[in-house]
């Protein structure tokens, strides 16, 4: 059931809350039809027994009976106006009871109405001059058949009895007004939690696309200006180097595919996608580095590379892939040395280093981004990674990671 589905069984009061945007209400409910029907006739039945009462009294000249009639049809027929003005209502009854049992009954539905639409400051006022008023109602027109004590006691307990269950039922709905409020602030949160996340995916997966596209592309410019710049090559080498950029076009394409999954969500995953790169999968990309040319020099002492955890050896695999995409971008020609320790319990460390450069290059424009996603990277696995250039001119990263022991 909806919430447009079970409007018409709330009060007007709460059914404007159900749709906060909308313009306030200004008609009944089918609820609040069937209550204000019910109070009218069970004020205009309590009305007519006093009436009767009234008019078996042989002391009692028709006149009076007459005005009875009226006032008491006219303080039910006010009724209706409850809902606009509560504490007027209720007011103007309380004084028309001193000298007018007719509108007892009319008194206690608009009492009852107060204590449930207004907060306790006029609630307790309006009750205190109720309760003023019950002694004195039986004092100036007193029952033959009741004594005066017993008018007031009863008077004065429903007066107290229907103020009391006015505003039980005022305290109930404002806590259903509540909940409904925190319901609401609750959803609303979690939309922002979810955007938010969504958010934080997407910055994700576009540093992953970095470290992935750059290595690729800047393999792609390297064999590129190579076959650019020495037209006379050997047949064989432009062979290598034109295989080089089919492959590297080729691994780019489905790693850009694998990106593209990611975003479209999870049904339209493709389940045959290549699996993450890991540790063991690192003498792969040294000997794809190797092959386009640069000359890497690995230190590899790590215990049991098969066996570390899959977080943490695709971030080697990355911190590894963006330097030496560095290397290749500002430091071509040069020696890069690659140096990985560590086993479990001792965590993992990386270093890169390569010297300055010898011979003039065209540079290739970075977006300065990539170590500042590393960083983050490794801040998230539980590490730290530092950077910057050494005393000869040359640049270094080190990274250590975490590795739990079994």
């Amino acid at each position: 059931m909806t919430r447009t589905e079970y409007r018409w069984l709330l009060p007007s009061a709460m059914a404007d809350h159900e749709l906060p945007g909308d313009r306030a209400r200004t008609s009944r409910t089918v609820r609040d039809w069937a209550v204000d029907i019910t109070a009218f006739l069970c004020a205009a039945g309590i009305g007519l027994l006093s009436l009767a009462a009234i008019d078996a009294d042989d002391t009692t000249p028709d006149v009076f009976v007459l005005v009875d009639s009226v006032i008491g049809a006219a303080a039910c027929c006010a009724l209706w106006l409850r809902r606009r003005w509560p504490v007027g209502l209720a007011a103007v009854l309380t004084v028309v009871c001193i000298v007018e049992p007719v509108a007892a009954g009319a008194l206690m539905v608009a009492l009852f109405s107060l204590a449930v639409h207004r907060p306790f400051k006029p609630v307790a006022i309006v009750g205190a001059g109720a309760l003023i008023v019950a002694p004195l109602q039986p004092l100036l027109r007193p029952d033959p058949a009741t004594t005066f004590l017993a008018s007031v006691i009863f008077g004065v307990l429903l007066v107290l009895l229907v103020l009391s269950w006015g505003m039980v039922v005022r305290s109930r709905r404002q806590l259903v007004l509540s909940l409904r409020e925190r319901a609401r602030r609750a959803e609303a949160e979690a939309e922002l939690r979810a955007e938010q996340a969504q958010r934080l995916a997407r910055e994700a997966i576009a540093r992953e696309m970095h470290d992935v596209l750059a290595h690729r592309l800047t393999l792609l410019s390297v064999h590129a200006g190579a076959l650019e710049f020495r037209p006379d090559a050997p047949a064989a080498e432009v062979g290598r180097a034109a295989g080089v950029i089919r492959d590297s076009a080729h691994e780019a394409l489905q790693d850009l595919r694998e990106i593209i999954g990611v975003l479209r969500g999870p049904g339209d995953t493709d389940e045959g996608h290549r699996p993450q790169p890991t540790l063991a999968t690192l003498d792969a990309l040294i000997a794809e580095s190797r092959l386009a040319g640069m000359k890497v020099v690995v230190d590899d002492r790590v215990t049991d590379p098969q066996d570390a955890p899959a977080a943490t050896g695709r971030t080697v695999y990355r911190i590894a892939q963006e330097c030496l995409t560095n290397a290749r971008k500002h430091a071509p020609g040069t020696e890069v040395t690659l140096t990985v320790a560590g086993g479990p319990g001792d965590g993992l460390t990386i270093e890169v280093a390569n010297p300055a450069p010898t011979e003039p290059f065209e540079r290739v424009p970075g977006s300065g981004q990539g170590l500042i996603g590393l960083t983050e990277r490794a801040t998230l696995a539980g590490g730290g990674l530092e950077h910057g250039p050494t005393k000869d001119g040359g640049f270094v990263v080190r990274a250590r990671l975490p590795w739990p022991a079994a």
